[in-house]
């Protein structure tokens, strides 16, 4: 850099020397006074130029789909009864978010999602800060996904998920303030990686449900969250993960006495090519329970408890022909999804959910892809007697064209 500087300074005296020496006919000629400033701009540029310093980026995705759905509600000793819709993009298939991107040096990152998916008003997916300590070491600090399973931090993303929907109940423990560290390190043939996080937490509402706590804590406790994870072999071609969460979540002055929330899960994610087939598979469990409480009744403001936990579990597999000499064939991917959600029997929420995905993608670019998806599900309603709807049945059948890009 010092030497590229001195360039350009000898590059300028050199040209002043030879515009302002004398002429065959000894008349004096003077530099254009814009020449100077153009080479002193020049100087200028070159003395700030610092490669590697300070970068920015913007990346994101956008996702926009087209849904047909029909609904059937079968009450207990009733008839059923079936509505139809049709939309084009809808708050579960439609997003833009453009991701900002700051690198400061070689130890600072700068990340900022606002995202649009729909109605009239702007969310945030993450805003937070990066300092990469040293290797296998990285801090963080602001408004991020916290680091439990795999599907919300890698899958979510619709150029990435295989499938239209969302799997049910992979919502908490979902995006939250605080701070974390995170890496990874060799452990002789295999790797190991690790995600912690303090954060906010949750907060468990008057009916027995859990939502986030914000950016204000609801009580002086505070949430850890965790994942480690394991890759077995030297490819990478396997990952097992385990996460764990634990947090006080009652208000501060709530009739709640001492209200913990418990989370544990498993994850797997397997990618391997058995020439001509690439197989993709993800998987992911989770548990989350609340300590006995009593609940208030939306009905009648009585009070009532019940077991309070919840299981969220999903399974997919896709294959997709990569080894094929065929280049429309080989970008075609097949896959399938089973789900099942299971909330608290009792509640005035419980259900017993279970749904089924099969979908065919296209994939124009590997972060260009069209989607289409066939849906069927099924749910049975397991809330408290005292509403009347215990055992209603509602069957859904999805279908879904949507297309996604990574900006």
């Amino acid at each position: 850099m010092r030497q590229l500087q001195w360039r350009v300074r000898w590059a300028a005296l050199l040209l002043v020397s030879f515009c302002c020496r004398p002429s065959a006919n000894a008349q004096q000629i003077t530099v254009d006074s814009s020449v100077l400033q153009r080479l002193a701009a020049l100087e200028q540029q070159v003395a700030d130029h610092k490669p590697g310093e300070s970068h920015f980026m913007v990346v994101g995705l956008t996702t926009f789909g087209f849904i047909s759905s029909k609904t059937t509600v079968t009450p207990p000793g009733g008839s059923a009864q079936s509505t139809k819709t049709v939309s084009l993009g809808d708050n579960g298939r439609y997003e833009f978010s453009p991701m900002l991107l700051w690198r400061h040096g070689t130890k600072w990152l700068l990340e900022f999602e606002p995202s649009f998916t729909g109605g009239s008003s702007l969310s945030v997916n993450w805003a937070d800060i990066h300092y990469f300590a040293c290797p296998g070491l990285q801090i963080k600090a602001g408004y991020f996904v916290l680091p439990f399973g795999i599907y919300s931090r890698r899958l979510a993303a619709g150029w990435i998920n295989k499938l239209a929907p969302d799997p049910q109940g992979i919502g908490l423990p979902g995006s939250d303030f605080g701070i974390g560290i995170s890496g990874g390190l060799p452990l002789g043939d295999m790797k190991w990686s690790y995600d912690v996080s303090l954060t906010n937490g949750l907060q468990l509402m008057p009916d027995g449900e859990l939502q986030g706590a914000g950016i204000v804590d609801n009580n002086n406790n505070k949430t850890v969250t965790g994942r480690l994870a394991l890759l077995p072999f030297s490819n990478s071609s396997l990952e097992v993960g385990v996460s764990g969460l634990y947090g006080g979540v009652a208000n501060a002055g709530s009739s709640f006495y001492n209200a913990n929330a418990t989370m544990y899960g498993a994850d797997l994610n397997f990618v391997k090519s058995f020439n001509p087939i690439l197989v993709n598979i993800k998987s992911q469990y989770s548990r989350v329970s609340v300590g006995s409480q009593q609940y208030i009744k939306p009905t009648d403001s009585s009070s009532f408890t019940f077991d309070n936990k919840q299981t969220s579990f999903f399974a997919q597999v896709s294959l997709r022909p990569t080894g094929l000499d065929n280049k429309v064939l080989k970008n075609f991917e097949l896959a399938f999804r089973y789900v099942n959600y299971q909330t608290p029997e009792g509640s005035f929420w419980g259900s017993d959910y279970h749904e089924e995905d099969l979908g065919l993608e296209y994939w124009i670019s590997w972060r260009t892809v069209l989607k289409f998806t066939y849906g069927w599900s099924r749910g049975t309603d397991k809330t408290n007697v005292s509403t009347g709807a215990n055992g209603t049945l509602t069957d859904m059948n999805n279908l879904y064209l949507q297309f996604s890009i990574q900006l």
